[in-house]
C-alpha cells in the first residue's frame, strides 16, 4: 500500500508503525549486530529510549542523565555534555547498524537531531550491490579483520596444542619454577591479557573515515568518550570503529606462555587489554603479554615498587638507582642494519590473593625474548642464580630486564642486564590497593 507523500516526508512516531514487541525486537536485533559497539552504554541508552517511546514520554537531557549514566541529581546538563555526546553516537551508530545491515524492514528508527527520542521513517530501497573493484573496502573492513582473526586464532590454538603435546615433560619441569609457582598453587583462574592498541577513526569533512588513529591515551570506548566529552565538537571528527590491534610479537609470546598455563589444568581464559576490569584483576591471576606502552590500566601497578620507569617515550625506560636510560631503536630498523632492543618480566602479588606476572618487550624483539626467556627451561637458571632460594612462594615479587640484539626484525642474542627484587608492600600501600584488595 502506498504511503501519502506528506505522511513519507516526517518523522513519525513508532507506536505508530511498531508495536511495542516489534520494538523491543528490533533493539535486541540491534544490538546483538555488534554495531553499538563494546560499550554497554549504548544499549542501555537505546533499551530506554525504546521504553520510553512504549511508554509514550519524552525525557528530558537530565532523566537520560540519572537512569542512564548513572549521574547524580546535581548533574549539570550545562557544564556536562556527557549526553548529549551518547545521543550524537548513538544516532550515528544507528545509521550504520541500517548502512551495514542492508535491513528490508520499511521503516527505520532514527534519533532526530535536537531531540532524546527515537522515531520512525521510511526505509529507502537500496540499490543492488555492484561487484567490488579489487581492494579492500572500509565498509567490511570490520568483517575481514575478525575473519582473519578467527583463522589466526585457529592456527595459533593448533601450534599451542602441538607445542603442549610435543614439550610436555619440558613444560612440567617450567611450571613448577618459583616465578610461576604463585599462578599454579591454588583454584584461583588465570586470565592472559593481551596487550591491544585501540584505533579509533578521524573523519572528513564529508564524514567519512579519512584515517585511523592510536593515542596513548584512548585505550577503550570509554577513553574515546572522554576525548570527546571534553569537547563536544569534537563528535563530528571522530568515530569509535571498535577496533584494536596487537603486535606480531604477541602472536610468538602467547604460543611460549600459553601450554606452561595450561599444563596445570586450571582455567585459563583470555581477554585485551581494552576490555579488561577491575573485577578481572581482583578475582584472576592475570599474565600480561605486549608492549610496555599497551600496560595501560596495569602501568601503575607493573611500576609502583619497580626500579625502573618509563622515559621520554615508551621505547625507554630509566633505571632509578644509576639513572642510565635503555632505550630501544628496533622501531623503524633500516634493512641489514643492527637493533637493540629491551624486554621486562616482572611478577609481584596485585592482592593479598592473586599475583599478577607482565611479559613484556618495547618492540617485538623484546617481548618475543622476554616469553622465551620465562618458559625455557634452560634460559630460567638465570633467573635461578639471581633469584636464590628461600624466597616465599606466595608472595614471589621480582623483575628483570633483557636487552636484546638482532638484525632485520630478527633477534640474535640477548643478556639478562638488570633484576631487583621489589617490596610488595609498595604495591599494597600505594593508591590503587583500594581497588587490588
Amino acid at each position: 500500500m502506498n504511503e501519502p507523500a506528506n505522511k513519507i516526508s516526517r518523522n513519525l512516531p513508532p507506536g505508530e508503525v511498531f508495536s511495542p514487541e516489534q520494538l523491543r525486537t528490533l533493539a535486541a536485533r540491534i544490538k546483538d549486530s555488534g554495531e553499538l559497539g563494546r560499550s554497554r552504554v549504548y544499549a542501555s541508552l537505546l533499551d530506554y529510549l525504546v521504553q520510553c517511546s512504549i511508554d509514550g514520554r519524552q525525557p528530558k537531557e537530565i532523566e537520560i542523565a540519572m537512569e542512564v549514566l548513572g549521574r547524580q541529581t546535581d548533574f549539570d546538563v550545562s557544564r556536562d555534555s556527557a549526553v548529549r555526546v551518547y545521543i550524537h553516537q548513538l544516532r550515528k551508530k544507528l545509521d550504520a547498524y541500517y548502512r551495514q545491515q542492508k535491513c528490508e524492514d520499511p521503516y527505520r528508527i532514527v534519533i532526530p537531531k535536537g531531540q532524546y527520542t527515537i522515531a520512525a521513517v521510511p526505509q529507502k530501497l537500496q540499490p543492488s550491490p555492484v561487484p567490488a573493484k579489487p581492494g579492500l573496502s572500509f565498509n567490511f573492513n570490520t568483517a575481514l579483520l575478525a575473519s582473519i582473526a578467527l583463522l589466526l586464532a585457529a592456527n595459533l590454538w593448533f601450534l599451542i596444542g602441538e607445542r603442549n603435546t610435543a614439550n610436555s615433560t619440558a613444560l612440567n619441569h617450567v611450571a613448577p619454577h618459583q616465578v610461576w609457582q604463585p599462578l599454579l598453587d591454588d583454584e584461583i583462574p588465570i586470565l592472559l591479557v593481551m596487550g591491544d592498541y585501540y584505533i579509533f577513526g578521524e573523519l572528513n569533512a564529508n564524514g567519512n573515515v579519512a584515517r585511523m588513529i592510536r593515542e596513548f591515551d584512548v585505550n577503550s570506548s570509554r577513553d574515546l568518550e572522554s576525548k570527546i566529552f571534553s569537547d563536544i565538537e569534537a563528535t563530528e571528527n571522530y568515530l569509535d570503529l571498535d577496533l584494536s590491534y596487537m603486535p606480531e610479537g604477541s602472536a610468538y609470546a602467547l604460543v611460549k606462555i600459553a601450554p606452561l598455563l595450561q599444563s596445570t589444568g586450571k582455567r585459563v581464559s583470555i581477554t585485551m587489554m581494552s576490555d579488561l576490569t577491575i573485577q578481572d584483576i581482583r578475582s584472576n591471576h592475570i599474565v600480561y603479554i605486549g608492549y610496555l606502552s599497551a600496560l595501560d590500566k596495569l602501568s601503575t601497578m607493573a611500576f609502583a615498587a619497580s626500579g625502573l620507569r618509563i622515559g621520554r617515550s615508551y621505547d625507554e625506560l630509566l633505571n632509578l638507582e644509576t639513572g642510565v636510560y635503555y632505550t630501544s631503536d628496533a622501531g623503524l630498523p633500516e634493512s641489514g642494519a643492527q637493533f637493540r632492543d629491551y624486554g621486562m618480566f616482572s611478577t609481584f602479588p596485585a592482592s593479598s590473593e592473586t599475583q599478577l606476572v607482565v611479559v613484556a618487550g618495547m618492540r617485538d624483539a623484546g617481548l618475543m625474548h622476554t616469553a622465551m626467556a620465562v618458559s625455557d627451561e634452560t634460559l630460567q637458571t638465570q633467573l635461578d642464580q639471581i633469584l636464590g632460594t628461600g624466597m616465599d612462594p606466595q608472595h614471589v615479587s621480582f623483575e628483570a630486564l633483557y636487552e636484546v640484539f638482532g638484525v632485520d626484525r630478527m633477534n640474535f642474542s640477548a643478556n639478562l642486564i638488570y633484576s631487583n627484587h621489589t617490596d610488595p608492600s609498595y604495591i599494597w600501600g600505594n593508591q590503587i590497593s583500594s581497588f587490588a584488595n
